[in-house]
C-alpha cells in the first residue's frame, strides 16, 4: 500500500483529517473557553464534575486526548456485574448532595469517571439511580458470536468459554474474547455503551496488580465504550482496517483513527463535566 510522507494510509485521508482537527480544535478551543466564561456567570454549573483521576485503557495513538474508563466488575451466579461505588451525602457550598465515590484497589473510583461526553447527564450516572449493574447486550450484536443473543440478556461467563483460541479474521487468534454491550441503561432513553473482554492477559495482570485484582474477575475487564475525542463508539478487533493502523489486536475508533490498548491500564487525569441539578 502507498505510504504519505508520513505513517498513515493515502486512502485514510488521516494525514490532511489530522491537521484540521488541530487547526479547528485550537479555533474551537478560543471559542468553547469564552463560551464557558460566561455560563459561568449566567447558569448553575450542576453538580461534582472538576478534575478528576480515574483508571482507562491507554491511548496510544489517534487524537483522543486520554484513555477510556474502566468500570470495575465483579461476577455473581456467573453473570457478570459492573461495581458501582458506595452512595454517600455530602455537604457543599451549604449544599447536600448525593456522592457516588469508594476506595477499590488503592485508588478512588467515583461515578464522575463516567462524566464526560455528555454521559454525565444519562440517568445511570446519577449516583442514587435506580438501576441494576448486570452488564448486558447491547441492541446489536459487535460481533457474530453475539448474532443469537437478545437484547438485554444478561452477559455470562459461559458465553466466552473459548477466550483462550477465539478469533474472527482479524489480527491474532488467542489474545481474548470481546462483547459489546450496556450498562445501567434498562428503561430509559439513554444507553451507557460498553466493551467487555476476557484474556489470559487480563488474568496475569491482575496478579500483580492491586487495582486490576479489584476490578477484574476471571480475566473479564469492561470499559465505557465512548472515545474520548469525539465521543464515537470503538471496537476491539471488530474492523479489518485497523491493522492499517497497526490497531487489530486493540480498540479502534474508526471515526478518527484513535486506539486504545486494553492491556494497558493508567491514571488518567481530566477535568469531568458536572451532572444536573439533583
Amino acid at each position: 500500500m502507498p505510504l504519505d510522507e508520513d505513517k498513515y494510509p493515502m486512502e485514510s485521508g488521516r494525514r490532511r483529517f489530522v491537521k484540521g482537527v488541530v487547526g479547528s480544535a485550537a479555533l474551537a478551543g478560543v471559542g468553547t473557553g469564552s463560551a464557558m466564561a460566561i455560563g459561568a456567570t449566567t447558569s448553575s454549573s450542576g453538580i461534582g464534575g472538576g478534575t478528576t483521576m480515574a483508571m482507562a485503557i491507554e491511548n496510544t495513538d489517534g487524537p483522543a486526548p486520554r484513555g477510556m474508563p474502566i468500570i470495575p466488575l465483579t461476577i455473581e451466579d456467573g453473570e457478570l456485574q459492573g461495581v458501582w461505588p458506595e452512595v454517600s451525602e455530602v455537604t457543599k457550598g451549604g449544599q447536600t448532595v448525593n456522592v457516588a465515590e469508594t476506595e477499590l484497589g488503592g485508588v478512588t473510583y467515583s461515578s464522575q469517571w463516567f462524566q464526560y461526553c455528555g454521559v454525565q447527564t444519562y440517568p445511570g450516572t446519577q449516583p442514587t439511580a435506580d438501576q441494576d449493574n448486570t452488564l448486558r447486550v447491547g441492541a446489536s450484536a459487535g460481533y457474530d458470536w453475539m448474532s443469537d443473543l437478545e437484547p438485554g440478556e444478561p452477559l455470562t461467563v459461559d458465553m466466552f468459554d473459548d477466550y483462550e483460541e477465539w478469533g474472527n479474521g482479524i489480527g491474532q487468534s488467542g489474545v481474548g474474547k470481546p462483547a459489546t454491550g450496556r450498562w445501567r441503561s434498562e428503561d430509559v432513553d439513554q444507553t451507557m455503551p460498553i466493551q467487555v473482554l476476557r484474556s489470559t492477559r487480563i488474568e496475569e495482570m491482575a496478579q500483580d496488580d492491586e487495582f486490576l485484582s479489584a476490578a477484574t474477575d476471571q480475566g473479564f475487564i469492561a470499559w465505557l465504550n465512548k472515545c474520548t475525542h469525539f465521543c464515537c463508539v470503538p471496537g476491539f478487533k471488530q474492523l479489518e482496517g485497523a491493522a492499517n493502523f497497526g490497531a487489530e489486536n486493540q480498540v479502534y475508533c474508526q471515526c478518527h483513527q484513535s486506539v486504545y490498548d486494553p492491556f494497558s491500564p493508567v491514571q488518567t487525569t481530566f477535568v469531568a463535566l458536572p451532572r444536573p441539578e439533583e
